[in-house]
């Protein structure tokens, strides 16, 4: 029998995770909380059924420690990709300028029919991207080594 991962056991090292199910995605939503992209970093690859956001994201998962230690907060550069896409649908996304950035503030799944259903990425702003899949079947990878938050701070949201 094993143990759940924490937080804690991730150290400095880059996430690998993959979801499967509900309670995946919703460890992944929390970890690409106020992950920024520009436009030009979404990819939608329709003979592969995938989706992907090259994402610069908060490291939350080490948050806690690096207050406790007053240490910089740090972001890493990730790859939140989504496989066995049929369709994509965007609201309130301007993908005529590639520089324009955007912030993802959540990841929903709403499941269908047979293990079928939708992604919905909230984005701030009311921007909103839409994922109708076959399955749940999410990864989210650092690609890069963490690096300090430009701002230094940790975000914070409107209450």
């Amino acid at each position: 029998m094993s143990d759940d991962a924490r937080f804690e056991d991730g150290a400095d090292r880059p996430l690998k995770l993959r979801a499967e199910d509900a309670e995946d995605v919703q460890v992944i939503s929390s970890l690409v909380q106020d992950a920024v992209f520009p436009v030009g970093e979404m990819k939608w690859q329709p003979k592969q059924r995938r989706f992907a956001l090259l994402l610069n994201r908060f490291r939350w998962e080490d948050a806690t420690r690096k207050r406790q230690r007053d240490r910089a907060y740090e972001r890493a550069r990730a790859v939140l990709a989504f496989d066995d896409v049929m369709t994509v649908s965007t609201q309130g996304v301007d993908r005529t300028d590639g520089e324009v950035v955007m912030s993802l503030m959540s990841v929903h799944w709403q499941p269908g029919e047979d293990g079928a259903g939708r992604f919905e990425l909230v984005l701030a702003g009311d921007g909103a991207i839409a994922l109708e899949v076959e399955c749940v079947n999410v990864t989210l990878q650092d690609v890069t080594q963490a690096y300090v938050a430009p701002s230094g701070n940790m975000p914070t949201h409107p209450e």
